[in-house]
This record gives structure tokens, sequence and C-alpha cells, in this order.
């Protein structure tokens, strides 16, 4: 059966509908009883260390997208001036105040917009460069949303066997339910792009090509200490057992979209680089620090 076209009216609604459902979480809502601080900073530190940091960065971000959209719509400007972002700074509020109740040192976020986003933004001007910058902070939302899913999945059932309900309930819970909303947003955009031929050949052409050039994981700045950051997070979630699928489910989206599952591709090599990356890089760390 064929898909049903996505209309700006749908995706509209579907901003409307997060906005409805899903309110910034107030902190005083949360529990942050922890029952073994000491199992839980051993298992999930870092990794609640490193997205705290990431959900932080939200402020960054809004201001790449002032950069990259200064033509922004309205649906995208309700989005992530009036949605995505009073979600994910409470995300990154609560989390690092968990993180610094599991003795832990507060949250660092990078709110340095980089030089190739302002060059970016300043060549955005250009509607036709305009368009490829949208496609491509759709894929990179998509990308980073699914990241945080699989994420939050992860500590959500390891956090469930340490026996910590409280923070599981009422943190972890509440915070991942908000996130695949977030996906669909950027999801539902970028196909409505491609499906509607926004983009002219040579613009898809010049989007792959940064695509490739640009990619990174969700919080690494093109940045090698956050690269090997993600590295931690990555074996202590144990999704290094298989890069490939995980791969797979970062890079699906934009397998089929921006590369039209070309020969058989399950998903862009490049993501499967970046992992590689971060947990070499990781695994490099590990060895200095234990020499």
């Amino acid at each position: 059966m064929p898909r049903q076209p996505i209309t700006q009216q749908k995706i509209a609604e579907h901003v409307q509908r997060l906005g409805d459902l899903y309110p910034p979480i107030p902190l005083g809502s949360v529990d942050r009883t922890i029952k073994d601080p000491r199992a839980v900073a051993a298992k999930f530190g870092h990794v609640i260390d490193y997205l705290a940091r990431v959900e932080l960065e939200v402020d960054r971000n809004v201001l790449e997208l002032l950069c990259l959209l200064p033509d922004v719509d309205d649906t995208n400007k309700t989005f992530y001036a009036d949605v995505w972002q009073p979600q994910e700074i409470q995300h990154g509020l609560i989390l690092d105040r968990l993180q610094q109740d599991l003795g832990r040192t507060a949250a660092e976020p990078h709110l340095e917009v980089s030089f190739k986003i302002k060059i970016l933004g300043a060549l955005a001007n250009l509607p036709a460069i305009q368009d490829v910058a949208k496609l491509l902070y759709f894929l990179t939302g998509a990308s980073t949303e699914r990241q945080a899913v699989l994420a939050y999945n992860q500590i959500n059932t390891g956090l469930q066997e340490l026996g910590e309900t409280a923070i599981t309930e009422t943190i972890i819970t509440p915070i991942k339910q908000q996130e695949p909303g977030h996906f669909a947003f950027y999801q539902m955009s970028a196909t409505a792009m491609i499906q509607d031929n926004v983009l002219q050949p040579w613009q898809l052409y010049v989007a792959r090509l940064m695509r490739e050039k640009s990619y990174n994981l969700v919080g690494t700045n093109a940045m090698d200490r956050y690269k090997a950051d993600m590295g931690g997070v990555i074996v202590d979630l144990g999704l290094n057992a298989d890069l490939e699928g995980y791969a797979r489910e970062v890079g699906r989206l934009e397998a089929r979209l921006l590369w039209a599952n070309r020969n058989g591709m399950e998903f862009p090599p490049y993501i499967l680089k970046a992992l590689r990356e971060s947990v070499d890089l990781y695994e490099e760390r590990l060895k200095r620090e234990g020499a």
C-alpha cells in the first residue's frame, strides 16, 4: 500500500499535539531517590553526564538554527522555540541535578556556534542553499533524536535492573516519552521535502556531499574529546556489541531519503565510521589513563 503523502498541515498538527501532550517536565515533579548511588554512578554516571551536557546544549542548537534558517516558517519556529527547546532544556537541568546527586561535577555545555555553521549560515540567505541547509537540519535532528531514544531505552532498562524505580519512573521514562515525537517531526519534515521534490538534483548532490563530510554523532561537536566521551557512552550502554545494528537504527531514514537506498544501502557508511572512530578514541583514552 503506497504511503500517504506528508502535508505541511500534518506536520503543523503534530507540533501542536507535541506541545499539548508533553509540557516541559517540572524539576519539582521528579523523585531523585537513589537506592545505591555507587552502583548507578559506576554503571551509568558517564552516560548521564553526557546526556545532561547534550540536552543543555539546546540553546546553542537554537542559535545554529537562526543562522541556518533565516527565513524559517511558523511551524518550524513553533517546534524549536515553543516545544523542543523548553522540553530539552528541562531534560538537561534534571539530568544535571541527578548527576550531581551521584557526586559528579556539573555539566559544562559547549555553547559556541562553530565557524563552519556561521559560514553556512551566511550562504543560507540564498534560497537554494537554505533548502539544502534545511534538509541537513532535518536529517541531523532525526539522527540525533534516534540516538537519544536508543540511549534512553538502554539506560531505562539498566536502571530497572538495578531496582532504581524512582529515577526510572519519574526521570528517564518521562524524558524518553518526549524524544520519539521530536524524531517524528524531523522524519516527517525531511520526507516531505523529498516527496515534494523541493530540491533539484544538484542540491541533493551538494546535500549528500556535505552530509558525508560533516556527519557527527550526537554531542560530539566535531571534537575528539567529545567523540571519545561518546565512545564511552556506546560502550557503557553495550551498543558496541553490534555497531552495524546501531548504525542501521540511526541511519535508516537518511539511507532512504538522501541516498535512495543506493545499492541496497541500509545505512550510510559514514555513520558506522563515526561510531567506530568514537569507540576507538575511547579505548585509546583508556589505554593512556591506564599507563
